[in-house]
């Protein structure tokens, strides 16, 4: 500073020079802040707990999310009829869901863009039970990615449309100690509690037992990967 200042009072014609490049640095030392936010941004949503059956996603990198004409929790109002999930649920789902109702009773269509799962297993399936009783239909277009929780809601369209292309990620849950639900006995209320919600969404006793268990045979920590064609082959579609 005292150079700069000598060379302020020998050269004044220097000062508006030394201005612009002190700005410059100081703009300059401002970006690798911006960067390190993004990355603090992005390790928090990778970031998993366990408590039994409260949460439960699978995070990718975002994929491209549709401006829409409102926006509600997770949910994008495309059009006066049709609504995109773009982001994970949680305890708040279900009244932001309501709220999106009452300001567009026509939706028909649930457009599974990116749908990591949820934070809220019990708000998700009492989500999915919301849209089932509203006569919603799902869908998951070629470049959509539904996983984890979000299987739960897609299963809920009163009528359910998959891309072959598109792609689904199942895997069991874990609570807080770790345990899976393997760990638990087949009747225990952890495991009813999806069994109940499988045939609540039109599956036949022994097709709920048979993807429960699909979706069980990978740990919380990993995920089986199904294109649209291969979730046909486990539960009905359109």
């Amino acid at each position: 500073m005292a150079k700069r200042q000598a060379r302020a009072r020998d050269k004044a014609d220097t000062m508006p020079r030394l201005i612009v490049l002190f700005l410059a640095l100081i703009a300059c030392a401002t970006q690798p802040l911006r960067a390190q936010t993004v990355v603090v941004e992005t390790i928090t949503e990778e970031v998993v707990s366990e408590p039994a059956g409260s949460e439960r996603f699978v995070a990718l990198a975002p994929a491209a999310e549709p401006r829409g004409i409102a926006a509600f929790g997770p949910f994008r109002v495309l059009d006066a009829t049709r609504a995109a999930l773009v982001d994970v649920t949680d305890s708040r789902s279900p009244a932001q869901f309501e709220a999106m109702l009452r300001a567009f009773p026509g939706i028909g269509l649930i457009e599974m863009i990116d749908c990591p799962g949820t934070e809220d297993d019990r708000a998700n399936l009492k989500l999915g039970r919301m849209v089932r009783a509203r006569g919603i239909a799902t869908f998951v277009p070629a470049d959509g990615s539904v996983r984890s929780g979000g299987v739960e809601l897609f299963l809920a369209g009163a009528r359910r449309f998959a891309d072959p292309a598109a792609e689904f990620a199942v895997h069991s849950w874990a609570d807080e100690d770790g345990r899976e639900a393997k760990d638990y006995p087949a009747d225990a209320p952890e495991n009813r509690a999806y069994l109940d919600y499988y045939r609540e969404m039109g599956m036949a006793p022994a097709q709920a037992q048979a993807f429960y268990a699909m979706t069980n045979s990978v740990p919380f920590s990993a995920a089986k990967w199904l294109s649209g064609t291969e979730m046909g082959r486990w539960v009905r579609l359109d």
